[in-house]
């Protein structure tokens, strides 16, 4: 075991005394100073302190200080420190079992050395393992902290940006996103989006810039490429589209000319716009022929999807959607490709972290190209990733830079490479697994509730809520749902008989309320809400009443 140990100079004469103390219990100190009674600033010494507690050079730290408040208030300014003044060997007990205190502070002035040796001896003597109840209420603090940070870091230069920061935080902890393409990114990947590298452009690739200057951004590029080729078992990745728009945009470019032909599925089926709708970039520089849903199962017609690749000989075949809740099989839609000597590329952004978790079948096995956002279920930054086979790497990075975007968003890539990290550990599909059960849960809840689920299920992260039965369009749904403190969209169903601003469904993902910590009997307990909506969406009293209910209960599931 190893301390660090830091005083200014009201506290020198106590660190001598504590640090010779450790040293007969065989524990070591990493000694910061100050080393002389000499006038200093307590500042410097806390930093020094919390620096090595938070790099994980050692496990705890002890601050001094004539009081004691200097010290806790410098400690306590830096995310994944919890300094506790301590006065008593109570204290000392309290802020380590119920506080998970990882600095100790201690005030040269207030105790005797005899009272501060008590209280290191109690300090040393409690593990800190506390309590659900405790961990819960932590996790609050920490929470709470890191956005207020950030919303007074913004407020110093520009008030009224700041408050609308603090409002989206407050309205994100006060309320329930069921929105399937959203999801909470953790703050690490949120510190890493807002860091330093958006001052670095980086025109090029790592080792390859336009720019000097380059040393670091090229680490955090190169981590994310080598954890986005392991995560996914691809041959070659490309970090720097903006967006999964973008990546789309890179792979038709990458392989297609203007006007050749492209066999994608359906917006009004589930697809997505840059998969040829007419008013997007992919319709109107491609020849698009979209596939569905058979009517009667409403899962994916692959025998559609063969004939009409038959007759249309199409030189990309794509899969992928926004609003499709059964899993997709790669490997009949490989076959249709070879039959047909096309391309497939496959556009997982919904999916992409189950399939990193192994929750659904990965395509890259099968596809010559992948995409994929790296929000949504990977729940890493707003931005996007394309993968592909060795044969496509060179064209792709030429389509992507110079062909669509001058710099790459560094602090974006750096972001993902956090992202990419945090998807890799086992914690993380232990997440998916949960995202899954609880999108099923869901289903079963309502569905049991006479509301008719699309497909009669889902096998991901995302259900589509068909509300003709129950007299409602999903845009009205969607409103009440808002009133209540439940975030959802309206959504087309397939065959949709209204039209695309009112709907006739709601699509329902459960990859953040799972985040908070949500699990099966949480989804009953909001399925239940959903449908009583549903039975009162124009009462405005009843409405109101439930919010307030809402709101109670995800303030006790914290904001990552």
């Amino acid at each position: 075991m190893k301390i660090a140990i830091g005083a200014d100079h009201g506290g020198f004469e106590l660190k001598e005394r504590l640090k010779a103390l450790l040293a007969q219990r065989g524990i070591e100190t990493d000694d910061v100073g100050t080393h002389s009674a000499a006038r200093t600033d307590y500042p410097d010494y806390a930093r020094e302190v919390v620096l090595r507690v938070l790099d994980g050079r050692v496990k705890e730290g002890i601050l001094i200080c004539r009081t004691g408040i200097g010290m806790s208030i410098a400690a306590n300014r830096y995310p994944g420190i919890r300094a506790a003044l301590c006065l008593t060997p109570d204290m000392a007990a309290m802020a380590r079992d119920h506080n998970q205190a990882n600095v100790l502070v201690l005030g040269g002035d207030l105790e005797t050395a005899a009272d501060a040796e008590r209280i290191l001896e109690r300090w040393l003597s409690i593990a800190t393992v506390t309590e659900e109840r405790h961990g819960r209420r932590l996790a609050k603090v920490e929470t709470h902290a890191g956005a207020l940070a950030e919303y007074a870091a913004v407020r110093e230069t520009d008030p009224e940006t700041a408050a609308a920061l603090l409002g989206e935080f407050e309205r994100e902890r006060d309320s329930l996103d069921l929105i399937a393409s959203e999801n909470h990114a953790g703050r690490a990947v949120r510190l890493a989006q807002g860091s330093i590298m958006t001052n670095k452009y980086a025109e090029g690739y790592p080792g390859k810039r336009w720019y000097n200057g380059c040393e670091y951004v090229d680490q955090a590029e190169t981590l994310a490429i080598a954890r986005a080729r392991r995560l996914f078992g691809a041959d070659h990745a490309n970090v720097q589209p903006h967006s999964g728009s973008a990546a789309n945009m890179a792979v038709y470019f990458a392989v297609l000319q203007p006007g050749d032909t492209i066999l994608a599925m359906s917006l009004a089926h589930g697809g997505h716009l840059t998969h040829g709708h007419k008013v997007n970039f992919s319709g109107r520089l491609f020849h698009v022929v979209g596939y569905g849903v058979h009517r009667e199962t409403e899962r994916i017609d692959y025998d559609e999807v063969a004939r009409l690749a038959m007759e249309h000989r199409p030189r990309l075949i794509v899969a992928g959607a926004s609003a499709y809740p059964r899993t997709i099989e790669f490997e009949k839609l490989r076959a249709i490709a070879d039959e047909t000597k096309a391309m497939l590329m496959v556009d997982m952004a919904h999916i992409a972290g189950l399939v990193a978790a192994g929750c659904h079948p990965s395509p890259v096995p099968h596809a010559e190209f992948v995409t994929s956002t790296t929000h949504k279920t990977l729940r890493g930054p707003r931005s996007g990733l394309v993968l592909c086979r060795e044969a496509y790497a060179a064209e792709v990075d030429r389509q992507v830079f110079p062909g669509l975007q001058g710099g790459p968003l560094m602090h974006t890539i750096a972001a993902k490479a956090v992202c990419f990290r945090e998807a890799l550990q086992p914690e993380f599909k232990a997440y998916q697994e949960q995202v899954v059960r609880n999108a099923r849960v869901m289903a079963e809840t309502l569905a049991a509730h006479g509301l008719r689920i699309v497909s009669g299920g889902t096998d991901n992260h995302l259900l589509l809520v068909d509300l003709t039965p129950v007299g409602i369009t999903g845009r009205d749904a969607a409103a009440a749902l808002e009133k209540a403190g439940i975030t959802v969209n309206k959504n087309a169903i397939p065959f949709d008989q209204k039209p695309p601003a009112i709907t006739s469904g709601i699509r329902i993902g459960t990859p953040a309320v799972t985040t908070r910590g949500m699990k099966e009997e949480e989804m009953r307990r909001i399925g239940g809400w959903i449908v009583a909506v549903m039975e009162h969406a124009s009462d405005e009293g009843f409405l109101s009443r439930l919010r307030g209910e809402v709101r109670d209960f995800a303030r006790a599931y914290p904001l990552p």
